[in-house]
């Protein structure tokens, strides 16, 4: 089975406002609502690939209830905890104004509640594929990735990190299967500016030294880089298409990796599928279909 984790989830507020001006009434002149959240976006891509999974995590009041909904009705099990008190974050994401957010907080989670968690997490073992995604919330121990990798270690669970500096560094130990940083994110762990392919390699084999398996590097318009447990090293430029939404493109490209994988437990094909799905994503006004994913899988394998 396939888990994914969404410690702090969302109901985003998608809205385009022409002409802004602040001080003033403004209207908006197009809007969506949408489930948010990094495991979640895994989730719906795995969906759209026709992938089942478990979306795991904490939701609260009437917002929780409606990510809870549309997931449903997307197709997503739940598997959320509710928490008693407080209600599921709301981020306000402006289209037109260069990646404009405004997030909230998300309710405070008790040490009793992340307890559930961990103990629907203990049922994990072989494979059980476990998905990692994005920050944890201040109300939260800072080490409960580290927490959750030293509870499954051992037990050949599949594990993706999608996380930033410590958060990642400190998973490192517990080897998982995939870690998925970006090259400003690896550059900085090193304290390097990596803006070329092959400047990447290097660096992501030092994170291989520390424990990762499989690292993936995504690079936006330069590409991206993979270093598989193998030793092999795989490379390539990004795919044409004009960009509509970079939001969820990461989470995309490992949902796609990780399903790739599971197809044929071949590194290129995965490289591959996460890469076109990465991609296909930020083409697109929502997060990719899979008829969009193979459109972009082709034109990699022509190119």
């Amino acid at each position: 089975m396939i888990y994914t984790v969404t410690f702090n989830p969302s109901l985003d507020y998608i809205i385009t406002v022409d002409d802004l001006k602040l001080g003033l009434t403004n209207r908006t002149s197009s809007e969506r609502l949408l489930p948010g959240g990094k495991g979640i976006n895994v989730s719906t891509v795995l969906m759209n690939l026709g992938i089942e999974s478990t979306a795991l995590g904490f939701i609260a009041g009437f917002t929780g209830e409606e990510v809870t909904r549309r997931l449903k009705k997307m197709g997503v099990r739940n598997g959320f905890i509710q928490i008693d008190e407080g209600f599921t974050r709301i981020n306000v994401k402006l289209k037109n104004m260069d990646g404009m957010e405004i997030n909230g907080m998300g309710p405070d989670i008790s040490g009793e509640k992340v307890q559930i968690l961990m103990d629907r997490l203990d049922r994990l073992g072989e494979g059980d594929v476990l998905f990692l995604s994005g920050s944890i919330p201040a109300s939260m121990p800072d080490d409960a990735y580290r927490k959750i990798m030293e509870l499954l270690d051992g037990r050949k669970v599949l594990i993706v990190v999608d996380a930033t500096k410590d958060l990642l560094l400190n998973v490192l130990p517990y080897h998982p299967f995939l870690i998925k940083p970006n090259n400003h994110e690896l550059g900085e762990i090193f304290g390097v500016e990596l803006k070329t392919r092959e400047s990447v390699v290097p660096y992501a084999k030092k994170l291989q030294e520390k424990g990762a398996q499989n690292v993936l590097v995504s690079m936006a318009g330069e590409g991206a880089v993979l270093v598989s447990v193998k030793g092999e090293v795989y490379d390539t430029p990004a795919p044409k298409g004009k960009l509509v939404n970079g939001v969820g493109a990461g989470d995309s490209m490992t949902a796609g990796f990780m399903a790739g994988y599971m197809e044929k437990h071949e590194y290129l094909h995965a490289f591959y599928m996460g890469v076109a799905a990465g991609s296909a994503s930020a083409f697109s006004e929502n997060l990719a279909t899979r008829p969009e994913i193979e459109a972009v899988y082709r034109q990699m394998q022509e190119g």
